[in-house]
């Protein structure tokens, strides 16, 4: 097991956790959660690889709670086994239904226990390393469009939740097809990698999130950030993309390569994502374009 991955360990009794913890430790990191409502709240704001869930609990049986882990959006992939003295056939059977992907009866083996775990943990290493490449743009190794669009969803309802600002930049190479048409694809290629590892030193915090957007254009989400803020960073890396000095004997703009940079912050109100958002960060975008390219330009929802 990876010492990395996380357990979430639920159960109403104290000595049970305890008892779990001292079996996986060693191996992966456990967390605890002595009823239903403490275990999604952890699971939500943890994301645990791996959710041990008794049954039988007051106020809250573990039925309920796998329930309510397949109803959310950002649960419901965790797989979930259960550990219950309950070991009819129908019981257990009623238990794979609701979606756990295992089900062991009390009392049981510590070793057994444990390699069935080490098995559920391996097999979302592996699922975890395919879905990664899926959402890696294969020339830049950066995020692509299609985590850009999962991480947009997620911390809009996060920061809807928490009513924090969310804002989002999005940078466009000027003149890149002149670019290209002068100097060839290939140094084009190589010109995107360098811009793509620029912007990534601007991913300083858990959710900012840099990816392709497609072709030359980049996004750059940052939640918790305020319109000030993301402006001023937006001046920042237009800043450093120009000092980093390549050259462009095709740009009207610059003898190097240049970007404009779009940009919007909103307060989410909840719900799924408002596609105003990101057409007013296009909006800013095509407006920077207008203005002489090589510049950045911030607007924010004044509500």
């Amino acid at each position: 097991m990876n010492p990395q991955q996380t357990v979430l360990v639920v159960d109403d009794e104290k000595q049970n956790r305890s008892l779990m913890a001292e079996l996986l430790t060693d191996d992966c990191r456990v967390i605890l959660a002595k009823n239903g409502i403490q275990a999604l709240e952890r699971a939500q704001e943890l994301k645990p690889d791996l959710i041990l869930l008794d049954v039988l609990m007051p106020e809250m049986s573990g039925y309920q709670v796998i329930q309510a882990l397949k109803h959310d959006d950002s649960t419901r992939q965790i797989p979930v086994i259960f550990i219950s003295a309950l070991d009819s056939p129908a019981d257990e059977e009623r238990g794979l239904d609701l979606g756990a992907v295992d089900y062991i009866t009390k009392p049981f083996h510590p070793s057994i226990v444990r390699k069935r775990v080490r098995n559920h943990l391996q097999s979302v290493h592996h699922r975890n390393l395919l879905e990664n490449l899926a959402m890696i743009d294969s020339l830049t190794e950066i995020a692509n469009r299609r985590r850009y669009n999962e991480s947009l969803e997620n911390e809009w309802r996060r920061c809807a939740r928490n009513m924090k600002p969310l804002s989002l930049a999005i940078v466009d190479v000027d003149h890149f097809k002149a670019y290209n048409d002068h100097l060839g694809h290939a140094d084009g290629d190589q010109v995107l990698r360098q811009i793509a590892h620029a912007l990534s030193a601007f991913v300083r915090r858990p959710g900012d999130l840099v990816a392709r957007y497609g072709g030359e254009e980049f996004v750059l989400l940052l939640p918790d950030t305020d319109a000030k803020s993301a402006s001023r960073l937006g001046n920042e890396v237009r800043t450093r993309i120009e000092a980093l000095q390549l050259p462009h004997p095709s740009s009207p703009v610059s003898p190097y390569v240049t970007v404009s940079l779009g940009g919007m912050t909103a307060i989410p109100d909840g719900g799924n994502t408002d596609p105003l958002f990101f057409q007013e960060a296009d909006a800013a975008l095509y407006a920077a374009k207008a203005e002489g390219r090589n510049r950045a330009i911030w607007r924010q929802n004044k509500n």
